[in-house]
């Protein structure tokens, strides 16, 4: 019976193990960002199209304070505030789906 060599079959082993390796990360490094980019892009859409959800839902709000605006500081105040907040979240929704937009054409 021939006499087994374990430092060399141990050596081949790493090595194969090693070439795994490389390939592994090479393959995941194509893979990986084909997959996170329509998940970046998605996750935009799904964030834009809630800020707009919020944004008419303070519209509807705003419209009912605006009915019954009478003139006080308090009724001032409120459709200001209102105001700031429909701007602020469809500001937010509109960015965040131009950057879902610019994500999925680069």
């Amino acid at each position: 019976m021939p006499k087994r060599n374990v430092y060399q079959e141990s050596a081949r082993v790493y090595q194969q193990g090693a070439k795994a390796y490389k390939e592994g990360r090479r393959f995941l490094g194509f893979v990986i960002p084909a997959v996170l980019k329509p998940a970046r892009t998605l996750w935009h859409e799904v964030i834009g199209f809630l800020f707009f959800v919020l944004a008419i839902a303070f519209i509807f709000s705003g419209l009912r304070y605006v009915r019954e605006f009478d003139g006080s500081i308090r009724a001032i105040l409120s459709v200001v505030m209102l105001a700031f907040c429909v701007v602020v979240l469809g500001g937010y929704g509109i960015s965040s789906f131009r950057r879902a937009r610019k994500i999925s054409r680069s």
